[in-house]
């Protein structure tokens, strides 16, 4: 019997649909979509991305400032006057107003202590040096704060602020006296630290590093002075 011609020897052996039968095989894969591999962020998309960071917590602060914190403050006022007008009424409902009137005292505390947290109220509204002065004095060690009046820029303020105060934070009990000097060196933010030990430099690279900021060490006689320096506006 003479073989056809796909079976003889060295032939390829023919497809499906040349063979008249349905085809059992799996079609061919869809090619893949393109595959777009993204590179590092360039140094002003970076940096953008910072000041928007400091942006976003100064609008947070000023919601909270301006929205939650003056709505309790104006409930407050009218519960005390309903205490005096309800000065006739028995006394477990003036008892009520005033446990009341203490409840929305803590409430708008601990907004303040949180808006502060994210954003401090003076450091947008005066500058970095009020805003470390306030910071010095809630503080148990001395600190003294010379700073001018330049204005920096949200994001440079915000990383200086939080920062020092970090360092501050850490100092010891009976700590020596502390010295912060605020300054503009051209286009950058200069912040020294005189007084502290020089382990906290490490700290307050990880908080100004992001904007490109860089951090010295100049070593005394008792402790170090750390200087910080942040390109600004």
């Amino acid at each position: 019997m003479m073989l056809e011609p796909a079976q003889r020897a060295g032939d390829a052996p023919r497809s499906a649909s040349e063979q008249g039968a349905s085809p059992e095989s799996p079609s061919p894969p869809a090619p893949a979509e393109p595959v777009t591999r993204l590179s590092a962020p360039s140094k002003e998309a970076r940096l953008r991305t910072e000041r928007e960071q400091w942006w976003l917590r100064r609008s947070l602060e000023r919601q909270l400032h301006d929205g939650a914190s003056l709505r309790i403050s104006a409930l407050t006022l009218q519960l005390g006057l309903l205490r005096h007008r309800a000065a006739k009424a028995e006394c477990d409902l003036q008892d009520f107003i005033d446990g009341f009137q203490d409840e929305l005292h803590a409430v708008l505390q601990e907004l303040r202590d949180v808006s502060s947290k994210i954003y401090p109220p003076l450091l947008d509204e005066a500058g970095l040096g009020p805003a470390l002065r306030e910071a010095a004095e809630r503080l148990d060690a001395p600190v003294r704060v010379n700073a001018s009046e330049d204005r920096f820029g949200p994001a440079a303020e915000g990383a200086a602020y939080f920062a020092v105060v970090g360092c501050l934070e850490a100092l010891p009990p009976g700590a020596e006296c502390v010295d912060v000097v605020v300054r503009r060196e051209d286009d950058t933010l200069a912040v020294d630290v005189g007084g502290a030990e020089a382990w906290h430099a490490d700290a307050m690279l990880g908080a100004v590093r992001p904007l490109d900021g860089a951090i010295d060490i100049t070593s005394g006689q008792r402790a170090a002075t750390i200087t910080m320096r942040i390109p600004c506006e």
